[in-house]
């Protein structure tokens, strides 16, 4: 094992065989290697398509390296007309303005051949002779980084970063020989990978589950008796006010069928509620998460016997009621408390959480338009109590339930793996980006991890 000498710089130690940059010193020999996005005039609704050049915005760039789910795209006419805007794979996504501090990458197999970046974003590109394209942007994703780029932040109206290509231009970067990026950057690449399989897998099983609910009880096409499906092979229906439905069931209501359960904030003034809490508790913004396997914050015993909150249980289903994740449904992976901005929908002896979920997920649309209020919509506990429900045959409910809990086991399992992944990632990141950890052997890098 090699020992590691350090040297002095003004990024504070790093290891003496390993230089200082600038970004600028790194980046690409080809014109609009670090360019803006184009101004806003230049880029309006009126110019989005169904299909074309897609737009990167700030939600393809809230995944681990780059998110290709949901683009607007402009035409390829318009896309050559903001020439310095385009960005091609391995070009690095910077926001400069709003969400201050998202960082991408566009992937070497990227779905598309180049994309535009929007107003609110700035892109680099790589000498790559010098500097690893993932290198770098784990680089200014890590809290160094983060650090440098935002410290030009300017708080006055929408957050933005003053002089962004000036300011990023100038940022300091430490320099390893590129073989040692490389293996830097792949072992962090290697669980951002698998964070991203996880996601891809869990929004697989999501769909099979909601297919299967559909089928059974929206189409009502679920087994009878003999194993057929019950509608189309001529199985009774009866009339309700949710239309013809199944023989045997019924139509009642959310409130009458499900406890309900509407969160509170402990008060915030008295800190010892907040600062010595072992008790989960969420805010409105989580439900906005796949599933939520992790707390906003921490409440004492006390904080929650003094005020309106109370534990919901593992697999409540949760919705929004308020804000900007009004109408919005998830899952609790942990007992939780949670805001007067949450209600929770708990399962009973026969109704499980796997139907509930989908179900208020059916009737969402519904729930919502029940939505007053000015610039702050919201709708109430009662409107969700009061919202119907269909209490299909207790079998049926049986047999579905069994079906989907390995399903919802297996996401919950994925989501608890990949918030442990990027807690390995997120811990070693500074360390992988210092010298103080690196990936080496007794020739030179490549073979075992040890802390310097």
């Amino acid at each position: 094992m090699r020992e590691t000498k350090f040297k002095k710089t003004e990024l504070g130690k790093i290891p003496e065989d390993w230089d200082v940059k600038t970004i600028d010193d790194i980046k690409g020999k080809k014109p609009y290697s670090i360019a803006m996005g184009p101004f806003g005039s230049n880029i309006t609704k009126d110019n989005f398509l169904p299909s074309g050049v897609p737009v990167i915005r700030g939600g393809n760039l809230n995944s681990e390296k780059f998110n290709e789910l949901e683009f607007v795209f402009i035409s390829e006419a318009k896309a050559d007309s903001l020439k310095s805007s385009n960005a091609f794979p391995k070009d690095i996504v910077i926001t400069h303005r709003g969400t201050l501090g998202q960082v991408g990458i566009i992937p070497v197999n990227s779905k598309y051949k180049r994309y535009v970046v929007s107003q609110s974003q700035m892109k680099m590109r790589c000498d790559e002779s010098i500097a690893d394209p993932d290198f770098v942007f784990y680089y200014l994703r890590s809290p160094q980084g983060q650090y440098l780029l935002l410290q030009n932040t300017s708080t006055t109206g929408i957050p933005a970063i003053a002089q962004p290509l000036t300011s990023l231009k100038k940022i300091l970067i430490p320099l390893p020989n590129l073989q040692e990026q490389r293996y830097i950057a792949s072992l962090l690449g290697t669980l951002d990978d698998k964070i991203a399989l996880n996601r891809s897998i869990n929004t697989n099983l999501e769909a099979i589950g909601q297919a299967l609910f559909k089928h059974w009880f929206v189409d009502f096409e679920f087994p009878d008796g003999e194993g057929r499906p019950y509608r189309s092979s001529g199985g009774e229906m009866v009339e309700t006010e949710l239309g013809d439905v199944p023989k045997g069931w019924r139509v009642s209501k959310v409130g009458k069928e499900l406890e309900t359960i509407l969160g509170g904030t402990p008060d915030r003034t008295n800190t010892n509620y907040w600062t010595k809490g072992t008790i989960p508790w969420i805010n409105s913004g989580k439900v906005n998460e796949f599933r939520i396997i992790e707390p906003t914050e921490y409440i004492t015993k006390e904080a929650m016997e003094k005020s309106a909150t109370k534990m919901l249980p593992k697999r409540t289903t949760v919705l929004a009621i308020t804000g900007a994740t009004l109408g919005q449904v998830s899952i609790l992976e942990i007992g939780s408390c949670a805001n007067q901005s949450v209600v929770g929908i708990l399962e009973s002896e026969i109704i499980s959480s796997e139907y509930i979920y989908f179900w208020t997920k059916h009737i969402i649309d519904y729930v919502i338009s029940w939505q007053t209020g000015g610039a702050q919509q919201h709708i109430n506990k009662e409107n969700i109590n009061n919202s119907p429900l269909l209490v299909p045959d207790n079998k049926i409910l049986i047999k579905y339930a069994a079906i989907l809990k390995p399903i919802f086991d297996k996401i919950a399992s994925n989501s608890f793996e990949s918030l442990n992944l990027s807690k390995i990632r997120d811990a070693l990141l500074p360390k992988l980006m210092s010298g103080e950890v690196r990936v080496m052997d007794a020739e030179g890098f490549g073979k075992e991890i040890y802390i310097c």
